[in-house]
């Protein structure tokens, strides 16, 4: 990959911004209709206040059940951490930043003005043989997950026949299925 080749060169140049006063359901909406998966927060002057995503939405559904998504505001979810870059950073530095902060996106800022967004889609699309470089990436965020499921799946054991295998031993409940060790260690 052209090591010159900056953030500028490949970054969406007009992302879609909304007010921090913008309710959830409103968000939802914009998504959904330009197809996208977040949507960057700023003020009048273009400053840059947070991010929203599709994920951020959907966890606002799970733990505020009680209040409706006209209630909430964009700015009330937004994670605090955000990292930005610059323009004139080259895409090697965007490539770093985005492993370190394992962000997949990243707004672009100039003089504290908000002019782009650059996300792993656009990187791979304008250069597919750094996807090696991202693959490992890839691969640390997919196993961080998989552990973060299994440590929220309720586990209990007890002794009789395995529901995968039939092996008789001492089982473990996961996901509602009485699994032996083997068996679970395929999970």
């Amino acid at each position: 990959m052209p090591k010159d080749v900056l953030v500028s060169d490949i970054m969406t140049h007009n992302p879609t911004k909304i007010r921090p006063e913008t309710n959830l359901l409103e968000c939802a909406k914009i998504m959904v209709r330009k197809k996208m998966g977040s949507l960057v927060i700023t003020d009048d002057k273009k400053r840059l206040l947070g991010i929203i995503t599709n994920k951020d939405i959907l966890w606002a559904l799970v733990k505020k059940p009680k209040e409706d998504l006209w209630k909430i505001k964009a700015i009330d979810i937004s994670p605090k951490k955000i990292a930005t870059i610059k323009p004139e950073a080259t895409i090697r530095d965007a490539i770093k930043k985005i492993k370190e902060m394992k962000f997949e996106r990243l707004p672009v800022v100039k003089k504290k003005e908000l002019v782009g967004i650059i996300t792993v889609r656009d990187i791979l699309s304008f250069h597919p043989e750094i996807y090696t470089e991202l693959e490992e990436f890839a691969k640390i965020k997919e196993e961080s997950e998989k552990l973060k499921r299994v440590k929220e799946k309720e586990i209990s054991r007890e002794e009789g026949s395995c529901e995968r295998c039939g092996k008789q031993s001492i089982l473990q409940k996961l996901n509602e299925m009485l699994l032996c060790d083997s068996c679970m260690n395929i999970v």
